[in-house]
């Protein structure tokens, strides 16, 4: 893959967090959040975070593109891209960090960004060292 195409694939999975960020649910903390996953198929799937009064049983936006894309019948993830506020930095949450694992290796490419650029990329072993994924259940 050229880097025309990576800075391609880049770009539209930042348009399309930010399409699903704007569609965010969140009248309790404005916390607004967009994210994608990228399926081994090449395609993406996009989600919001979902709030709900009682706080415990809403949806953060990278569970809803995973259920997605699940949904969709694809199960590896093969890069990310999380979106939070305008001049924050945005990392997925310990639990979401757990569930990019089940579907994805260490050296998955996490872009963390806000609305008008990606700010930094990180791999899923740095935000989550010495992981317990699905090959620790088959041994």
């Amino acid at each position: 893959m050229t880097n025309d195409m990576v800075k391609t694939m880049i770009e539209d999975m930042h348009a399309l967090a930010k399409l699903y960020r704007s569609r965010a649910y969140a009248p309790y903390s404005k916390f607004l959040v967009g994210a994608v996953v990228k399926g081994a198929n090449g395609k993406l799937y996009g989600g919001c975070n979902v709030e709900n009064a009682a706080y415990p049983v809403g949806n953060c936006a990278e569970a809803s593109a995973i259920a997605a894309m699940v949904g969709d019948g694809e199960t590896h993830i093969v890069e990310a891209l999380v979106m939070g506020p305008e001049g924050q930095i945005c990392t997925p949450c310990g639990a979401c960090r757990q569930r990019l694992r089940e579907f994805a290796s260490a050296d998955l490419k996490i872009h963390l960004a806000d609305p008008t650029a990606v700010l930094q990329t990180i791999t899923l072993g740095e935000l989550l060292p010495m992981s317990f994924g699905p090959e620790n259940l088959n041994r």
